[in-house]
């Protein structure tokens, strides 16, 4: 799946909420392509900053560039080019749906709101060709081998084991063929075996051209790195800190 990537690179980014700063301070420079890690503690302001730069949030300190685009002032901008996996609150899976329900619906709100106008007008077989070759290519690119699972595509969310789970998030960005993809709790309740595979995915699309920004708790040395680990004798905020930042600034 290959994809034209983007650079990234914020100074001085920060975000404060009506409790204090759910992150401040980041300086990043990354190239299109390239595997990005936000490392630090749960409640540490990581998915804060992960939705910032994709556009999702608006900081209230500092300047970020994303494929060209300015932020905090041209959001709409890195939203259309970049697209967030496994974000608790933003992209959540339905227990109840099955994979290939999941699948479906994707591409029919990506075909309906992702497409030129154009697009739309070719027929329903063409439309038809291009959701399916949009699905089978992301599928591969995630990993997420159908056939493999329980019961096929069939298969419920709610079966899923933790990878398998993510990497369906991951695969139901790619339809939309991002340039920016954005990946929260990367490492969550993953064994180290699972972690490894988790890490090679993402470094399989960056290699590809997709430029890749995970959340995690430890790093991997080959990532260009961004820590929201607090300071000594800084406040840690907490998780409530956090939603209540993200509900200050709001989501799109």
């Amino acid at each position: 799946m290959a994809v034209d990537g983007i650079a990234v690179t914020a100074e001085g980014f920060g975000l404060e909420g009506p409790r204090g700063w759910a992150f401040r301070g980041v300086d990043l420079a990354a190239e299109p392509g390239a595997l990005i890690a936000v490392e630090g503690p749960s409640g540490s302001g990581r998915t804060s900053l992960l939705l910032a730069l994709t556009g999702r949030m608006r900081a209230t300190e500092g300047t970020a560039t994303v494929g060209g685009a300015r932020l905090p002032k041209q959001l709409a901008a890195v939203r259309r080019c970049s697209a967030p996996a496994n974000v608790a609150g933003v992209t959540d899976l339905d227990p109840a749906l099955t994979v290939a329900e999941h699948l479906r619906e994707r591409a029919l709100l990506q075909r309906r709101f992702g497409d030129s106008v154009r697009a739309l007008l070719r027929s329903r077989e063409e439309r038809r060709s291009e959701a399916r070759l949009r699905i089978d290519t992301a599928l591969t690119a995630a990993g997420l081998d159908r056939e493999a699972l329980p019961k096929g595509a069939r298969t419920a969310v709610r079966d899923l084991e933790r990878l398998e789970a993510l990497r369906l998030s991951v695969a139901l960005a790619l339809i939309g063929r991002p340039r920016l993809l954005a990946v929260d709790d990367l490492d969550l309740k993953l064994s180290d075996a699972e972690r490894a595979e988790a890490w090679a995915l993402l470094r399989s699309l960056a290699a590809a051209g997709t430029t890749v920004v995970a959340v995690c708790s430890e790093a991997p040395k080959d990532a260009v790195t961004v820590s929201t680990r607090p300071e000594p004798q800084e406040d840690t905020h907490t998780r409530k800190e956090t939603a209540d930042a993200l509900a200050e600034t709001g989501r799109a």
